[in-house]
């Protein structure tokens, strides 16, 4: 149900359906501006389907393969659809300073697209996020909220 262009609410009673939500957030992100890069967070507890969004909009990009979590590796970096894409997870991050370690900034440049499973964690060192995703437990499934926080992010949730 679209609250507005810049909030969303979806549930999905499956495995399948967060991934297709991914798929679907892929796609709008392919016909998104690709002159300038864009940053999504992704909030939720552990195993509550982060990575599995970003498996269905990678594979909607044009990715064949497994998609990892960056749980250890703290950054899965992809070329697909064209574009790099970024995966970043900051669960085991202890201080936000090592965003500069990981180098961060570079990822943030034009057409990217940068993912960052908990965010929260990265601090004002982040920066500004265009769109944070945020998936919680419902039941047996999921619901997910998507809110805008930049004119970029609302114009991904116009084409989403």
């Amino acid at each position: 149900m679209r609250e507005s262009l810049s909030s969303l609410r979806i549930a999905a009673a499956s495995h399948e359906q967060t991934r297709a939500l991914g798929a679907r957030l892929g796609l709008a992100l392919a016909t998104d501006r690709q002159d300038a890069g864009i940053v999504v967070g992704l909030t939720g507890e552990l195993g509550a389907g982060k990575t599995t969004l970003v498996a269905g909009l990678l594979e909607a990009l044009g990715h064949q393969g497994p998609v990892r979590s960056p749980t250890y590796a703290l950054v899965e970096p992809y070329r697909c659809g064209g574009r790099e894409v970024y995966h970043c997870d900051l669960y085991r991050l202890e201080d936000p300073d090592q965003l500069e370690d990981l180098g961060y900034r570079d990822f943030i440049r034009p057409g990217a697209i940068v993912l960052v499973e908990w965010p929260q964690k990265g601090g004002e060192q982040l920066g500004s996020l265009d769109l944070m995703i945020e998936v919680n437990y419902q039941g047996a499934g999921r619901t997910l909220v998507f809110q805008a926080r930049t004119p970029r992010g609302r114009q991904v949730m116009t084409n989403f």
